[in-house]
This record gives structure tokens, sequence and C-alpha cells, in this order.
């Protein structure tokens, strides 16, 4: 019995190297995306908000404060570091595939959100009308790029830029610093 369990012990940290999480494969892809066309609804809704600058500019407003923190301020995941990094990666709005979407689906999915994704579903959180602004939005995308890197990002960014300059030109390497309440010991970082 001891050894079997020392078997198991010594045998857990290669079962635990040999682990890696990977994306999805080809066909895992091709089935969550024949699946998505069947389970997204609203395929026969129509906009009831007219298309015009003003709504399609409070759609945009909406969308810089619900979806830019994943979509990038243009939609298509401009200055997003995580875009590429999630299973499934975060998509480009801009994309035929989303773009094939009718309005009612597009609005369906803001309300619902994608199971599996990462993509929320923002029902009691927005409006139907904020909703159907956000398509008329996602309809009018601006060129990637041309909007920026979120705010959100961009210090971060900037931050790091600043640092990698200060390091090139033989600065001492940047460090955190912090002050524990009192009554808490200290400890090595």
């Amino acid at each position: 019995m001891r050894k079997i369990a020392l078997a198991s012990v010594l045998m857990l940290p290669l079962v635990l190297i040999s682990c890696k999480a990977t994306g999805p494969g080809g066909m895992e892809s091709t089935m969550a995306t024949e699946a998505k066309k069947i389970t997204i609804g609203g395929k026969d809704l129509k906009n009831p908000v007219a298309a015009s600058p003003e709504a399609i500019n409070e759609g945009r407003e909406h969308f810089q404060r619900h979806c830019q923190i994943c979509h990038g301020n243009d939609g298509h995941g401009t200055g997003v570091p995580f875009k590429d990094k999630m299973s499934p990666p975060v998509v480009d709005l801009g994309e035929k595939s989303v773009q094939d979407y009718s309005d009612g689906q597009l609005k369906w999915i803001l309300e619902n959100g994608i199971r599996f994704t990462g993509m929320p579903g923002w029902h009691g959180i927005l409006d139907e009308d904020e909703e159907w602004k956000i398509v008329h939005f996602l309809r009018h995308l601006p060129a990637p790029g041309s909007a920026g890197v979120p705010d959100v990002f961009k210090e971060e960014q900037e931050e790091h830029e600043h640092m990698k300059a200060g390091e090139k030109a033989g600065a001492a390497p940047h460090t955190h610093t912090h002050t524990h309440p009192p009554g808490t010991p200290p400890h090595k970082d």
C-alpha cells in the first residue's frame, strides 16, 4: 500500500507537467460555429430604431461603456492584450461571420450572450433601445486601429514602454514598492 501511495505521489508531478491547455482544434471550432448558427435566436426581428447619425453615435457611446474592454474602441479588438489569449479568442466584430448575422440576431446576442465564449448577456443592464443602437454602431464600425487603444489598457501600455525605454538607457529597473499595515510582519516579494 505504501508503494502505491509513494508511486502516486511521484507520478503526480509528471502528470501535471504533461498537461497543457491548448486552444480548440479545427473540428471543435467548426462544431461550435455551427452550433451558434442553430442556437442564436432573433433572426426575424427588425430593428425598430431608425438608422441615423445620432442613433449610431449613441450606440458607440454604449459600446464604449460596456463592450470596449473586450472588443476595443473600434470593435476590431485593437489594443486589447488578451483578445487572442481567450478560448475561443475575442471575435473581431467587423468579420464577415459577425456582419452576416441579422440585426435581430446581433440584438439577441447582446441580450443573451453566447454560452462558452466569454460573451456575456446584457439583459437587465442595457435596455432594448440601447441594444438596438449598439447594433447600428456594429454596422458602422470604424476602421481597425482608427479609434485607438482603450484607456484602460493605454496607461498600462505606456507604463511598460516607459520602463523598457528606461532599462535600455541604463536606468535602474523599475521596482514596485508597498507598505504593510501596522502589526503586519514584512515579507519578501
